[in-house]
């Protein structure tokens, strides 16, 4: 039974305004650093045997703050290409509330199975699923059945690979939340995934202050889904 840890970055200073996608030096903004050190810190107890992150600096640096705040478990961060952002081709580097206007938004919030974004270098989502699952096997077969580790990725791949896990079609990916540094996990054995963890921000929800709290942070994940344009209208 393989455990996979799976991390959004942390906010950047373009996070609910512009689509980065895969634009180079986007890196965390303050918050963004604080969000990664707090997770890191909640994590630094838990044994993993790898930390695998996107190529992207956004979540380099969210992996190597989780990788420095570790006691006794010290792990090296290696990177995967195939957890990097989606190819959003010409959508990248613009305004979201331009993009909310074009026709295929829509469709991807709609039909995202059907959706390739504009471009020579556009990804379709169904694309950026097969091979964030594809990664997933591979490093799950590496490992072997008693590992545990740690991806650190971008909203839409993260949807992609705990909808696959919930034996979601594609197109209703956008019902899962995965807000900036948010924790989620899913044990995999011989017959089945089990997701046993989604959209975990270490937010404790029963008072009236935490539940305020909480109310606020996922309306900052829903302005602040500025690498993943199908989930909660503005990106997942």
């Amino acid at each position: 039974m393989t455990l996979v840890l799976l991390v959004r970055h942390g906010l950047t200073a373009a996070t609910g305004s512009v689509l980065t996608g895969r634009m180079p030096g986007i890196g965390l903004d303050d918050r963004g650093r604080e969000q990664a050190r707090t997770l890191g810190a909640r994590l630094a107890e838990v044994h993993l045997d790898a930390i695998v992150t996107s190529t992207l600096q956004r979540c380099q640096e969210t992996a190597a703050a989780i990788a420095a705040a570790r006691d006794g478990n010290k792990v090296a961060v290696q990177e995967d290409e195939r957890f990097a952002e989606v190819g959003y081709g010409d959508w990248t580097g613009q305004p979201l509330k331009r993009l909310a206007k074009e026709p295929l938004w829509r469709v991807v919030q709609a039909h995202p199975s059907a959706v390739r974004f504009p471009g020579p270098d556009g990804e379709s989502l169904a694309g950026v699923q097969e091979r964030a699952v594809a990664a997933i096997r591979e490093w799950n077969a590496r490992l072997g059945p008693k590992a545990a580790y740690l991806v650190c990725s971008h909203g839409d791949v993260i949807k992609s690979i705990i909808a696959d896990s919930l034996g979601m079609h594609l197109d209703m990916f956008q019902r899962i939340q995965v807000d900036p540094c948010s924790l989620s996990m899913i044990r995999y054995t011989p017959l089945r995934p089990f997701v046993i963890r989604m959209n975990d921000t270490g937010v404790t929800v029963g008072s009236r202050a935490a539940d305020a709290g909480a109310g606020k942070a996922t309306e900052r994940g829903r302005r602040g889904e500025e690498d993943a344009v199908v989930g909660g209208g503005a990106g997942g």
